[in-house]
């Protein structure tokens, strides 16, 4: 798939994204800073999440934690409170995880070259580029995904983008067109073309300042690109959840720090296995997980949620606390809280709202 494209068109490109970027770019307030750090959070935040969501926490994780060494000395719950609700919680825990390298190797700077800043935990080849880019104004390309389905729309691209070397022909075709001593704006440009007028469904074409070089437009079959494999059908989880309670107190469970969700609390669950019932799951894993015996009062909630690579339905059980040392066999930690204190612990989207429909059933213990 190489192409080769002549320093004119190569220029006439450059020069009409920045032209257009500069009239029509968002006020986004990541972009009126240079602080590596600033930029480095926005990043983070920004893999798979929408920016009118991002906006809101970045203020607020900043206002927490205003600088590197702030964040690097926090604990991770901590963090993740701040996360909370944002999800893919690995970001917040890997973003933990390069402040504190940061700190102990850096002495709280951003390391401002490629190869020591992809060191970092987190930081693959886009946002390592993104960060040198934006905040440095250093000479690197970036592909993500609106960087991706402009290119292949530009240039008629028909292979799938999935596969390996179609993706390093990508790169290279991005650092080709780099407006190299312009980096900084050229990258945000083609970001923003891709996120506010090249569309995956619908594109503007009409505000488009590529249009008239673009390949796909004059073919008429911009939705069909970037070509991508099928997707494969998402596997679905019932889980049974355990809602118990000891006198006032209820009991949560934080979750190992590595693999989904980690480091965050939530109510005992368990995944429902074929001939089983709910209730019996529920009461199961609740035992082989944190040693505790409960009884089940009632039915209390069904929360559907979707991950990325699954979906799962909870089915929440309330239950009174009948025996049983209480223990984190299958837990980095447990604890018997009390219902007013669960708003200062970091918990999963699908939990939250569980603990919000407690509390519309008994406001008075909240």
């Amino acid at each position: 798939m190489p192409i080769s494209i002549p320093t004119r068109k190569r220029t006439q490109i450059a020069s009409r994204l920045l032209s257009w970027y500069y009239k029509n770019k968002r006020d986004l307030p990541w972009r009126k800073t240079s602080d590596p750090y600033h930029i480095l959070l926005s990043e983070f935040m920004l893999q798979q999440t929408k920016v009118d969501t991002v906006i809101p926490y970045y203020h607020r994780f900043l206002e927490k934690f205003p600088t590197p060494i702030d964040l690097a000395r926090a604990s991770q719950s901590d963090v993740l409170k701040a996360w909370e609700g944002l999800g893919y919680y690995a970001r917040a825990r890997n973003l933990h995880r390069a402040m504190q390298e940061t700190f102990d190797k850096f002495d709280g700077k951003i390391p401002d070259t490629y190869d020591t800043l992809a060191t970092l935990p987190g930081l693959g080849p886009y946002t390592t580029a993104a960060v040198l880019s934006i905040a440095f104004n250093q000479d690197y390309a970036v592909l993500d995904g609106n960087v991706i389905r402009v290119l292949c729309r530009l240039f008629g691209i028909r292979e799938d983008v999935t596969q390996t070397q179609v993706k390093k022909d990508l790169w290279q075709l991005a650092e080709t067109l780099l407006a190299k001593g312009k980096a900084a704006h050229y990258n945000q440009a083609v970001m923003e073309l891709g996120a506010t007028v090249c569309h995956p469904r619908s594109p503007e074409c009409t505000a488009c300042p590529l249009a008239t070089l673009c390949v796909a437009r004059k073919s008429g079959d911009q939705e069909a690109l970037p070509v991508k494999a099928p997707k494969k059908t998402r596997p679905h989880h019932t889980m049974g959840v355990a809602i118990v309670w000891r006198k006032n107190t209820l009991l949560i469970a934080r979750r190992p720090e590595k693999g989904l969700l980690g480091g965050l609390w939530e109510f005992p669950s368990e995944r429902q296995e074929p001939d089983q019932t709910l209730q019996d799951c529920c009461l199961r894993g609740l035992l082989e997980k944190t040693g505790v015996k409960a009884q089940i009062q009632n039915r209390f909630r069904t929360v559907k949620h979707a991950f990325t690579h699954f979906s799962v339905t909870m089915h929440a059980f309330q239950c009174t606390y009948q025996s049983g040392r209480t223990r984190p066999i299958a837990y980095s930690e447990v604890s018997w809280v009390t219902p007013e204190t669960l708003s200062n612990y970091a918990f999963s989207r699908a939990n939250r709202k569980l603990i919000d429909y407690l509390l519309a059933q008994q406001p008075e213990l909240f």
